[in-house]
């Protein structure tokens, strides 16, 4: 019989990992959250998620509940009934997109360079650049489009926690800090960021 070795285990597992689509950037921002890499987000791994960026116990607890709950479906279609795990299918989840949104990805998932560049030429008054809190919620008004449940809720959320936690020492909400949010990287950013200052105290 033919021993499978840990080198060949571990390319078999490799191989299983999801690698989101570079030209489908959508996908890119939502695989953060999922913290094994098989495509699939839990609520538990959006939880975990939330709380390596540094947000409260809180702030990921209504993270995972309201995003799973709210996206799961829209991700995988031909699913008569809801699962019970609530899984979110990254493959799919340009499916999820609501109404009221920014329109910077566009219905497959793609980053629209132009309906980037316009949030701040509309919404950025006081700085070129970045956006405070007043203009974020000016932003969030003038794209509201549809139902209160089909797109407002899920607007608001997903800018004032991104306004929560990404805002600088000013108030301000960057526009190097909203481009990657688009592409995913501010959130490895702020993992790091939270984990150099955990060490910072336990060895203080």
């Amino acid at each position: 019989m033919a021993s499978i070795s840990p080198s060949n285990n571990m390319q078999q597992e490799e191989s299983k990992k999801f690698v989101p689509s570079n030209e489908f950037v959508l996908q890119k921002h939502v695989a953060f959250f999922d913290r094994n890499g098989d495509g699939v987000i839990y609520p538990w791994e959006t939880f975990r998620g939330f709380r390596a960026i540094g947000s409260g116990i809180a702030l990921s607890t209504f993270g995972a509940i309201f995003i799973n709950l709210g996206l799961s479906g829209k991700t995988r279609p031909g699913k008569t009934f809801p699962h019970l795990l609530f899984p979110i299918e990254i493959k799919n989840i340009q499916r999820a997109k609501h109404g009221s949104d920014s329109g910077v990805y566009d219905d497959e998932g793609r980053f629209v360079p132009s309906k980037f560049e316009e949030l701040f030429a509309k919404h950025a008054h006081t700085y070129p650049d970045a956006m405070n809190g007043k203009e974020v919620r000016e932003l969030l008004r003038a794209n509201r489009t549809g139902t209160f449940l089909n797109g407002w809720v899920g607007a608001m959320a997903e800018w004032l926690v991104l306004y929560h936690v990404a805002k600088d020492k000013r108030g301000l909400l960057t526009k190097d800090t909203v481009r990657a949010v688009y592409d995913g990287s501010l959130f490895e950013r702020l993992e790091k960021e939270h984990s150099s200052s955990k060490k910072k105290d336990s060895s203080a």
